[in-house]
């Protein structure tokens, strides 16, 4: 049986080195089998012991968010990819953004960039949303509540003291329009707030939202 059958039904998720190394256990040389599968664009490796199906196997590959989500776990995405895949933010981000437990970091792969963003739980561990992309594929990402939240929190020098500054912040430098922000859920944002970084600047989007 060749790779590509091999592989196949793993195809629509981030292939590891062990499952790699398996599917070419008839092989003297895995590694130099591995090196040459990537040469031949049958493997593309997105960082050190994992991979993806490569073009010439004509197989079907993971979304970029599955993607990140298995480059640095645990880890969901968040801020900017979130917001716009939530249709919040009018721009399409084109690097992928998620949030980790682990130390901060960026990758840049041959299927794209994907940084992540350091916050402590319990914080991290609120408003991810299980989404099915696919029956072989589901995602991990921030609720459009916790997405903006995350983006607030993760901003530098982003200190929200008044309904205005924060209407500013919202509608000019997001360009989020007042009627989606009228659809975030403030309720469950306060739930948050207890275990959550800049909390006065939270408690500020809460109030300018519920004055919208």
């Amino acid at each position: 049986m060749g790779f590509r059958k091999k592989i196949k039904k793993y195809a629509e998720t981030p292939i590891s080195r062990h499952l790699v190394l398996e599917s070419l256990s008839e092989y003297k040389s895995p590694n130099d089998k591995i090196s040459e599968l990537i040469k031949n664009e049958e493997l593309i490796s997105i960082r050190r012991g994992l991979y993806i199906a490569g073009p010439e196997t004509d197989l079907p590959t993971p979304e970029p968010f599955l993607i990140a989500n298995h480059l640095r776990g645990p880890s969901y995405v968040s801020l900017e990819s979130a917001l716009s895949y939530w249709n919040i933010i009018p721009e399409r981000a084109y690097e992928i953004s998620s949030v980790t437990i682990k130390s901060s970091k960026l990758y840049k792969t041959p299927v794209g960039r994907f940084s992540y963003k350091q916050l402590k739980t319990p914080y991290y561990s609120y408003g991810i949303k299980n989404v099915q992309y696919s029956p072989k594929q589901t995602i991990l990402i921030a609720s459009p509540e916790k997405a903006l939240c995350d983006k607030i929190v993760l901003t530098p020098k982003i200190n929200l003291r008044s309904v205005k500054q924060t209407q500013e912040f919202l509608m000019e430098d997001l360009r989020i329009d007042s009627d989606v922000l009228n659809t975030l859920n403030t309720k469950i944002i306060e739930l948050w707030i207890e275990n959550a970084p800049k909390k006065s600047s939270l408690n500020m989007l809460i109030k300018t939202l519920r004055e919208l």
